[in-house]
């Protein structure tokens, strides 16, 4: 199912939950709306399947508006992130339920479900009850039950936020190949930013009622269009008065007193001045800390007035606290008003500079 969502704005009293939203989904696409709580993603999830009604504004499935349209003919499964099981029923009759709401035949339900027990890979399971399953086996249940009557839209609000972390883990991989597998185009909900990134085909990000940017999670990480999407997704380094570092003083410094610099970690090389790529674009530093971070060390590295997270290979010596060491910016985006820019380091092909 194709979904488009014009000017959509919902209110409670004078609090504008989402306001003047508007994003494409196309078939089969797995989206994950990604935001701090009570951003308004919830809010979001529920005017598409129809629990909400919105304020103004348009949703449109397959190009026809379905605004009027209660949820049992959206054509929409649901899942909650506390599952919503039965807690008297089988899982063979939870998955089963809405196939018998709708009055399917015996045989048809009875083929549908073993289908699904099949597809969640829980054989042998279908007459124990939920009491009896763990969190993941119960959230599986769930999804198979959303599924059961082959909706064309899956709304999935926060579904991991019940279970520990390594099922979690798990669960998303399985997601995403499940999604894959039925092609059914799902909407999940969710604040865990590694969630978002490892299961979406695309990301919204959502903040204040508002859609800061929408896209691959590759592309809203490498180039986010707002200070809130540079500093919520990944590690980040956030600037003001930054006119004086070294390689970018030419464009800084002719910029207004507003702008804001994001630096990523991964774009600060540093370490003793032997093992720089282009000592000739680098500045002085001082480590402030040194951690491990399984995959690699984290450096807390002090640049003039500026403390700024950076990332450096396990396969390096380790720095010491007070080290004075090189540090080099290879590049950063620039925020101001709603300008944003991706710059380079000015000096990196220069061949020498003292530091």
């Amino acid at each position: 199912m194709q979904i488009e969502v014009r000017n959509l704005t919902k209110q409670f009293g004078q609090f504008s939950a989402v306001e003047n939203v508007n994003f494409e989904i196309q078939e089969g696409k797995l989206i994950g709306l990604l935001g701090p709580s009570g951003g308004g993603k919830t809010t979001i999830l529920r005017m598409l399947a129809g629990l909400e009604t919105p304020t103004c504004g348009d949703i449109l499935f397959q190009g026809s508006k379905v605004n009027h349209l209660p949820p049992q003919e959206r054509g929409i499964g649901f899942v909650f992130q506390n599952y919503a099981l039965f807690k008297h029923m089988t899982v063979f009759d939870n998955i089963a339920f809405g196939l018998t709401v709708q009055k399917k035949s015996k045989r048809e339900i009875h083929n549908r479900v073993l289908e699904l027990i099949e597809l969640i890979g829980l054989q042998g399971l279908h007459d124990r009850y939920p009491h009896q399953l763990s969190g993941g086996q119960r959230q599986r249940v769930a999804f198979a039950r959303a599924l059961a009557p082959s909706p064309q839209l899956l709304l999935l609000d926060e579904p991991f936020a019940a279970i520990d972390a390594k099922v979690r883990k798990e669960l998303r991989t399985w997601l995403r190949e499940m999604i894959s597998r039925v092609g059914v185009t799902s909407i999940f909900v969710t604040h865990d930013q590694e969630e978002a990134v490892e299961v979406a085909d695309e990301i919204m990000i959502i903040n204040k009622g508002r859609l800061e940017q929408k896209g691959t999670p590759w592309q809203v990480y490498k180039e986010p269009q707002t200070p809130f999407v540079a500093g919520f997704l990944g590690e980040s380094n956030l600037l003001s008065d930054t006119a004086q570092l070294v390689g970018f003083e030419s464009v800084l410094q002719k910029r207004l007193a507003k702008t804001r610099v994001l630096i990523r970690p991964e774009s600060i090389e540093v370490g003793r001045e032997h093992e720089i790529s282009n000592l000739a674009a680098a500045t002085k530093g001082i480590v402030k800390s040194v951690q491990f971070r399984g995959t690699l060390w984290q450096v807390e590295v002090e640049v003039g007035e500026h403390r700024l997270i950076a990332h450096r290979s396990l396969e390096k010596e380790t720095l010491l606290t007070g080290e004075k060491v090189a540090v080099l910016i290879h590049s950063l985006h620039l925020f101001q008003n709603d300008e944003s820019l991706f710059l380079e380091n000015e000096l990196k092909r220069a061949n020498t500079r003292a530091i």
